[in-house]
C-alpha cells in the first residue's frame, strides 16, 4: 500500500479539564522554588485488610500425597517423564506408573506438550523430587465412572491388553478381568487373537477393596441378541432337523452350533451303542445333521439327538431276524445267570444258564468263555423292552440261518425255508470272517448223504466252533 493509501483516523484532541478527570485526586508530589520535581512519599499500608496467604497462595502451588494435579509433558525418557505442574521441581512419573499396562514405552503412553493429570504419589522422594503416577490418577477416576455404570447396569468398553490364566485383561481405566467361559456365548479356545480388540462387557463383580472387577462379554452378547434368539427359537420345531456344527464336546454331550444358537446333544442322544464319552462320537469342527428334541422358550434350551437322525440298530435287527434263526455271536460278558453274546453292531443277547447245554451247568464258564464266538439260536426278540433272548443249546439242534449268512454264502444254495439244498464246494470260496468259517464247515457237514454220514463217525448238526467242553457227570441225587 502506498502513502497515499495509509488510512487517516480522526484524532480526538483531549483538553486539560478532561485530563485531570483521569488523574488521581491525591496530589503526586510537589516543586520546590527553583522547579524542581519532589515525589510524594508513601507511607500508607495500601494492603490493609488482605490476608497475605492469599496473595502468596495465587503464585506458590501446595499440596499432599494422594492429591490430583495437572501438568505439561517436557521431557520423555525410556524410563521415566517430566511433568511441569508449576512446581519449584518437576514432577517425575516413573515408567511403570504411566499405564496399567506392563513393560510399556512411555512415548507410546504421552508425547511432548501434552497435558496430563497425575496423582501425587510423594512430595519428595530421597533424591527430593516429585514422584506422580499418571496410572493412579486415571484408576481413582476409573472407579468412579465403573461405580456408576455397574449401579446404572450399563456396559464398559475396553481394548484386550493381555491373555491370563483362565481369561483377558480389558483396559477399562484399569485392568478388568474377562473368563474366557464369559468371552463369547460359548466358550472359546484360542484367545491370543482378541488381543489388540476392543470389546464391550457387563460388569458382574466389583470389589474396590480386593480391588476386583469381573466382566462378562457374554451377558453383553446375550442382551443384544435377545431378540434374535427369541426369533430363533420361534422358528425351531420339534421333530425337525437342522444342520449345525460341533462347538463344544464335553462330559455329558455336545454342544451344537445351528447358526443362531447352540443346542445340546446329551450323551444317551449321540449314539444307538454305549459310549463312555461324547468324544468318541463327535468332534469339535464336525458337521452334523440333528434333530430337534425340545425347545424350552423360558430357558432358552435346545435339545438335540444325533441317533434320531440315524437307524436303530436293534430295531433294524429286529425286522431283519425272527424267532428260531441261526446267528453268530462273540461272547461279551459272563454273569452268574448266563452270558451275554453280540450278534450285531451294538446288539446283544442273552443266553440264560438253562440254554447253555443239554445238561445241568453250574456256572457259565462251564460252557464258554468271553470272546468266544460261537451259533446261537434266536428264541425270543421282545421289540418293546429290546431284548433278545439266545439259546446255545437249541442251536446244536440247528436250523434257519438268518439272512445276512445266507446272501454271504449265495442264496441259491436254500430253500423258501432257509435249510441248505445246494452242494457247497469249499474250494471256490475263501472265508473272510470267523463267522464265514464257521458257518462254511457248518454247512460242508450238513451236506452230506444220510449214508456218507453213517460210514463216518456221528457228526453234530451244529457248528463246529459251538461244540462246548466235555464235563464229568454230575453224581447222581
Amino acid at each position: 500500500m502506498s502513502s497515499s493509501q495509509v488510512p487517516v483516523w480522526p484524532l480526538k484532541v483531549v483538553t486539560v479539564s478532561e485530563t485531570s478527570s483521569l488523574l488521581s485526586s491525591v496530589p503526586m508530589g510537589s516543586f520546590d522554588a527553583e522547579g524542581n520535581y519532589i515525589p510524594r512519599t508513601v507511607t500508607e499500608d495500601n494492603l490493609v485488610g488482605t490476608d497475605l496467604n492469599d496473595l502468596v497462595g495465587t503464585s506458590v502451588l501446595e499440596f499432599e500425597d494422594g492429591d490430583l494435579v495437572s501438568g505439561i509433558v517436557v521431557k520423555i525418557d525410556h524410563d521415566e517423564v517430566l511433568l511441569d505442574i508449576g512446581f519449584k521441581s518437576e514432577g517425575v512419573i516413573p515408567a511403570r506408573e504411566l499405564s496399567i499396562r506392563n513393560d510399556v514405552d512411555p512415548a507410546e503412553i504421552v508425547s511432548m506438550g501434552e497435558r496430563v493429570e497425575c496423582l501425587v504419589l510423594q512430595k519428595e522422594d530421597k533424591e527430593g523430587r516429585l514422584v506422580l503416577s499418571k496410572k493412579r490418577a486415571q484408576y481413582e477416576k476409573a472407579w468412579a465412572t465403573i461405580e456408576e455404570l455397574k449401579n446404572r447396569d450399563e456396559v464398559v468398553k475396553g481394548v484386550v491388553i493381555e491373555v491370563v490364566k483362565g481369561g483377558l485383561i480389558v483396559d477399562i481405566g484399569l485392568r478388568g478381568f474377562l473368563p474366557a467361559s464369559l468371552v463369547e456365548l460359548r466358550r472359546v479356545r484360542e484367545l491370543q487373537p482378541y488381543i489388540g480388540k476392543t470389546v464391550e462387557a457387563k460388569i458382574i463383580e466389583l470389589d474396590r477393596n480386593r480391588n476386583n472387577v469381573v466382566l462378562s462379554r457374554r451377558a453383553w452378547l446375550e442382551e443384544t441378541q435377545k431378540e434374535q434368539r427369541g426369533d430363533f427359537l420361534n422358528n425351531l420345531k420339534p421333530g425337525e432337523r437342522r444342520h449345525g456344527v460341533i462347538s463344544s464336546v464335553v462330559n455329558f454331550g455336545a454342544f451344537v452350533d445351528l447358526g443362531g444358537m447352540d443346542g445340546l446333544i446329551h450323551v444317551s442322544e449321540l449314539s444307538w451303542k454305549h459310549i463312555d464319552h461324547p468324544s468318541q462320537v463327535v468332534q469339535v469342527g464336525q458337521e452334523v445333521d440333528v434333530e430337534v428334541l425340545d425347545v424350552d422358550f423360558s430357558k432358552e434350551r435346545i435339545s438335540l439327538s444325533l441317533k434320531a437322525t440315524q437307524s436303530d440298530p436293534w430295531q433294524v435287527f429286529a425286522d431283519s431276524h425272527a424267532v428260531d434263526q441261526l446267528v453268530y455271536g462273540r461272547v461279551t460278558k459272563l454273569v452268574p445267570f448266563g452270558a451275554f453274546v453280540q450278534v450285531g453292531d451294538g446288539i446283544e443277547g442273552l443266553v440264560h444258564i438253562s440254554e447253555m447245554a443239554s445238561h445241568h451247568v453250574e456256572a457259565p464258564e462251564q460252557v464258554v468263555q468271553a470272546g468266544e464266538e460261537l451259533w446261537v439260536k434266536i428264541i425270543e426278540l421282545d421289540t418293546a423292552r429290546r431284548r433278545i433272548s439266545l439259546s446255545i443249546k437249541q442251536a446244536a439242534d440247528g436250523g434257519e440261518v438268518s439272512a445276512e449268512y445266507r446272501e454271504a454264502f449265495g442264496s441259491h444254495a436254500y430253500d423258501a425255508e432257509g435249510n441248505y439244498i445246494g452242494n457247497f464246494d469249499y474250494g471256490d470260496f475263501t472265508p473272510e470272517t470267523e463267522a464265514q468259517a464257521a458257518w462254511a464247515e457248518y454247512a460242508t457237514e450238513a451236506q452230506k448223504s444220510p449214508d456218507e454220514a453213517s460210514e463216518e463217525e456221528p457228526v453234530s448238526q451244529e457248528p463246529a466252533v459251538s461244540e462246548e467242553p466235555a464235563l464229568s457227570e454230575e453224581p447222581e441225587a
